[in-house]
Formats: structure tokens, C-alpha cells, sequence
């Protein structure tokens, strides 16, 4: 007797990229997977708690290699859902943060398949986190903006001109390709000295650090050749950071002496 197929999709965060940050209940979706398909950002000691006969599939998407059109990565969920039953979607971060986790859900359910959402700590908060960066801090910062740079149409995000005039804390994900434009809207506003922390690579071993003022940030990021994936994060809270002092009093001593 041929096996009844039970279509199912789970969507799960994977968290910011240390693989120790995966929660319980997503290590157990992935124990009772049929068939994964993983982004880029989603760290591949991740996959390990997938059966060993599990099928992978690599659909992840970066600037100017895109395996695959988010269409055909919906259509890829529900081909495999119907024909090998158990369907892991491992997204990086959290999948309803910037990860188009809602238009996937979205896709699947208009076939009738069950679906199940594994929430993953997101990267907005954990990898600023990681270097002791607390984006809200009493008498410093109330609040904070988390911002995409650039929008579908690849332009960067109008919240941005908003955030800089602001005195909440602004995170910003994909970004670093419209940097300038970036520290031109915060330089409008007079904000030339807030300071400023890149992180590349975040939570993971191949983590780097840039940190500066707006007004130095561009060089800091040629210095140290900071590229994407990283996350921006613009406010006073940098300066707070414990771990970040001494690199922050050593900028500042070096941007004297020049």
C-alpha cells in the first residue's frame, strides 16, 4: 500500500547566524523534516539537525546571485510539500522581519497545505546585542527604528529621513550599499557626531566591527573594508556599550591626534 503524502510547511527562523541561537522548537521542526530549503543567511551547522536523508535545497537570494525569483521559491515550497509531505522553509533572523515570510505563508495556504510559523530571534536585536549594544537604554534611548535601506524597488527606505530626525536609536538592515546616502540624512540633521556601529557577519566567527561618528563612518568602513551582510546602528547607545568603550575612547583619542 503506497503511503498517504500529509503536505505541511514550516516556517523557521534561524536566528542571526550562530548556529547555538536556533531555539528548541525550531531544532525539533527540522528533526521531522522531509525536505529543507535554507537561505544564505541561515548558517549550514543549522542543517545539521535535519535527518541525514532529508533533501536539501539552497534558494538563497544575494545582491546580483539569486538562485532563484521569489516566485519560484513559493512554487518550490508547495512542489515539495506535495510530493515528499514534511516541508522545512529555514529563513535567517526571524521570518516575518524583512524576510517575506508572510507572501510564502501566504502562497502555501492557497493550496490548502497546513502551515506552522517557528519564530527566530532576529538579527535587529541580537547582533547588536552580541556586542553589548542595547538599543534602548534608560535616559538615553526610549525607542529604537528598525529599517530596511533598501526597499524592493532598490531604492533606499523614505523612514530612513524620519528616523534621523528622531532621538530614538535607528537600525538599519541592508544598508551598506546606500551608506552615504545614509550619512547624508543623518548630516542634515546636524547629527554628525552620533555614533555609529557597523557589524559584519554578525553573532558568527566571522564577525567584524567598525565604529566611528557619521561624519567618519565612510572611512572607517574603507579602513576596515566592512561590506554586507551588516547591520548599522546609529545613536547614543553605541557609546554605552561595555564591550565597545575601548574601542570607542580609541577612535575618539585617534580622531584627536589627526
Amino acid at each position: 500500500m503506497l503511503k498517504t503524502i500529509k503536505p505541511k510547511v514550516t516556517l523557521v527562523g534561524a536566528g542571526p547566524g550562530d548556529p547555538d541561537l536556533l531555539t528548541l522548537k525550531a531544532v525539533k521542526a527540522l528533526a521531522e523534516a522531509n525536505v529543507v530549503l535554507y537561505d544564505a543567511l541561515a548558517n549550514d551547522e543549522i542543517l545539521a539537525h535535519a535527518p541525514k536523508n532529508a533533501i536539501r535545497i539552497f534558494v538563497g537570494k544575494k545582491i546580483g546571485n539569486h538562485a532563484y525569483t521569489q516566485d519560484q521559491i513559493n512554487q518550490l515550497i508547495v512542489d515539495n510539500a506535495l510530493t515528499y509531505g514534511n516541508v522545512v522553509r529555514l529563513k535567517g533572523g526571524d521570518p516575518f522581519i524583512f524576510g517575506r515570510g508572510s507572501e510564502e505563508i501566504e502562497f502555501v495556504e492557497s493550496f490548502g497545505i497546513p502551515t506552522v510559523v517557528v519564530p527566530g530571534i532576529s538579527s535587529v536585536v541580537a547582533v547588536p546585542a552580541s556586542q553589548g549594544i542595547s538599543i534602548t537604554k534608560r535616559g538615553v534611548s526610549e525607542s529604537f527604528w528598525a529599517i530596511t535601506g533598501t526597499t524592493s524597488d532598490r531604492k533606499l527606505s523614505s523612514d530612513i529621513a524620519l528616523a534621523a530626525q528622531s532621538s530614538a536609536t535607528v537600525v538599519i538592515l541592508m544598508g551598506m550599499h546606500k551608506l552615504s546616502q545614509i550619512v547624508d540624512l543623518f548630516q542634515k540633521e546636524n547629527k554628525g557626531n552620533l555614533p555609529v556601529a557597523i557589524i559584519q557577519n554578525g553573532t558568527t566567527k566571522e564577525e567584524k566591527v567598525g565604529i566611528g561618528r557619521v561624519d567618519s563612518i565612510l572611512d572607517i568602513v574603507k579602513e576596515q573594508q566592512l561590506s554586507s551582510p551588516a547591520i548599522i546602528v546609529l545613536g547614543e547607545v553605541v557609546r554605552e556599550s561595555n564591550k565597545l568603550k575601548g574601542f570607542y575612547e580609541e577612535f575618539l583619542s585617534q580622531e584627536i591626534v589627526r
